[in-house]
């Protein structure tokens, strides 16, 4: 049987299927390159397979389960970023599958590997007080520092993911009572969240002094960089950074790395903390099921000691009577005999 390359195959799932017929957004798409382009390295340097000479019939679950174990040992990769990798090379397999169904047994084995399971993260997130001090760092005398204010502002106010954040336009602010940001998010998913007065008054004095609230401007980034361009995910972590660090040096407890997704722990935990439902921090985040929420309310160690404390007080000095009670004792000794 005449060999295929396959090449042709992730250049059409690449560049037809995923932005066409899926419809997936252009970052997943980037996403999926630097899999495949890690995929290849490691064919060619571990396998010696040259990528113009690789052919479809090699694609198997062996190549792909070496390369996941590769990610993790050589490059150092997080189990996380592993099946980030995993889920782009799967998607492929699901398109190969139906593109060329003689190749559907290898691809039904590689749709096997199972996604690595990993532990849930402590979940980081700042106090009240450390947002507080967050936001009073930015000197807003600079035009530079009013903007970074109202960047910070959003971030918290809306728990959006950085990404969002940085797709922001003029378009998606609306300031009119009540006043709410527009977010997409991922798998082009959008919502509404609602916004603070005192956010809402913070974007139109920036609007205001960077003349961008204007007709002619809406479908500009809200926040821009010095060169006049769109903000991206590590400029905006950048300007966390230089903040961060003085909140780190303020608050002894305040050690770890605070980057933009603590911002949206943190505005998840104060909804938390102030009583909202979990399924309404949910829409606000933007999660598909409210148990990926849950994490919160496993993660608020205040809470737990003050719920413990009231359980805490009901129980006797001296310890529960019930120890010294050698009757019962005994029947619970035996209550697995006795069935």
């Amino acid at each position: 049987m005449k060999t295929s390359s396959i090449s042709s195959y992730i250049t059409n799932f690449l560049s037809v299927y995923l932005p066409t017929q899926r419809n997936v957004s252009q970052n997943t798409i980037f996403s999926y390159c630097d899999a495949f382009r890690l995929f290849l390295t490691y064919c060619r340097d571990q396998r010696g397979i040259a990528p113009e000479r690789f052919s479809i019939e090699q694609f198997d679950s062996s190549l792909v389960g070496g390369f996941l174990g590769w990610l993790e040992t050589e490059r150092g990769c997080g189990v996380s970023t592993r099946n980030q990798r995993q889920a782009a090379i799967q998607s492929f397999s699901r398109y190969v599958l139906v593109e060329a169904p003689q190749y559907m047994t290898a691809c039904q084995k590689i749709l096997q590997i199972p996604i690595k399971k990993k532990p849930h993260p402590t979940v980081h997130y700042l106090t009240t007080n450390d947002m507080q001090l967050l936001l009073s760092l930015p000197d807003t005398a600079k035009r530079s520092g009013k903007r970074d204010l109202v960047l910070l502002s959003v971030l918290y106010d809306t728990g959006a993911r950085v990404q969002e954040n940085a797709d922001l336009t003029i378009r998606d602010i609306r300031l009119d009572v009540p006043a709410h940001v527009h977010l997409t998010g991922k798998g082009r998913k959008s919502r509404d969240i609602p916004l603070l007065s005192q956010t809402a008054n913070l974007i139109k004095e920036y609007l205001d002094e960077y003349h961008l609230n204007t007709r002619e401007n809406l479908s500009h980034p809200l926040f821009k960089n010095r060169h006049g361009n769109q903000l991206t995910r590590s400029g905006i972590a950048y300007i966390l950074k230089k903040y961060a660090v003085t909140v780190s040096k303020q608050s002894p407890l305040m050690s770890q790395n605070i980057t933009p997704h603590t911002l949206r722990h943190t505005k998840a935990m104060h909804l938390l903390q102030a009583g909202v439902h979990l399924v309404y921090i949910r829409d606000i985040l933007g999660h598909v099921d409210v148990a990926t929420t849950g994490i919160y309310a496993k993660a608020d160690t205040e809470m737990k000691r003050k719920a413990l404390e009231k359980v805490g007080s009901i129980i006797p000095v001296d310890g529960p009577s019930w120890s010294k009670d050698a009757e019962l004792i005994n029947w619970l000794k035996n209550f697995g005999k006795n069935k």
